[in-house]
């Protein structure tokens, strides 16, 4: 039994969730191209509680998405959290991008396999089946033989910013592209709330984003 604030930064959508017992109260986002999050992320938490009757006393914990994803997004996202966290003396929750990702997708068969824009042919991915995380996240270089393993198996759904790189040039017939989907807060709230109940929670003082790569300048 939860009042939980899920702050996703790690692309493009400064987006921020609300949620009550892993329900989702609200919801606020800009998904415009240009990244928002450093004017818009306070601006949303301030309008989402004075909307439902709140202020930042009543929460019972903050969930932050915790990468792979952009540096300054992240940056911007964890320190917000921390900061809440720290003054209000509440727990801080992790939650995986490309977990939160991948719950866009329902499918009780195949394989999900979010991937996330990390420049030229490289994305940030990792592979879910309808059960669990069946390959961690990892950084690479795509080419037509990418996933090739999983593809000859059964369906797999791709789905994410860094996709549409990946649809011109795999053309096996159990892929399937949700393309110009970006991770959002909503899909956080069930799995903060999940990880609440079981206090799997993070160090305010040392917790920080899961970069994956070194931060290249330029």
């Amino acid at each position: 039994m939860a009042l939980i604030l899920c702050l996703e930064t790690a692309t493009t959508n400064c987006s921020l969730a609300l949620s009550k017992d892993g329900t989702l109260l609200a919801l606020k986002e800009d998904k415009s191209n240009n990244y928002s999050h450093a004017e818009k992320l306070h601006v949303f938490i301030d309008e989402v509680l004075k909307e439902n009757d709140l202020s930042v006393a009543d929460l019972d914990a903050i969930a932050v998405s915790k990468g792979p994803g952009s540096y300054t997004g992240l940056r911007i996202g964890v320190s917000t959290a921390k900061g809440l966290c720290f003054s209000l003396d509440i727990p801080l929750i992790s939650i995986a991008t490309l977990t939160a990702l991948s719950a866009q997708v329902k499918s009780e068969k195949g394989f999900v396999i979010p991937m996330l824009d990390a420049r030229r042919m490289e994305v940030y991915s990792a592979v879910f089946d309808a059960e669990l995380k069946i390959r961690e996240t990892k950084a690479e270089v795509l080419d037509e033989n990418s996933f090739l393993d999983y593809l000859e198996k059964a369906k797999t759904i791709f789905i994410g910013n860094g996709v549409e790189k990946f649809q011109e040039i795999c053309t096996h017939p159990n892929a399937e592209f949700m393309v110009d989907k970006l991770p959002s807060a909503k899909e956080m709230c069930s799995l903060a709330e999940a990880k609440y109940k079981i206090s799997d929670t993070e160090d305010v003082a040392y917790f920080e984003p899961y970069y994956l790569k070194d931060f290249i300048a330029g």
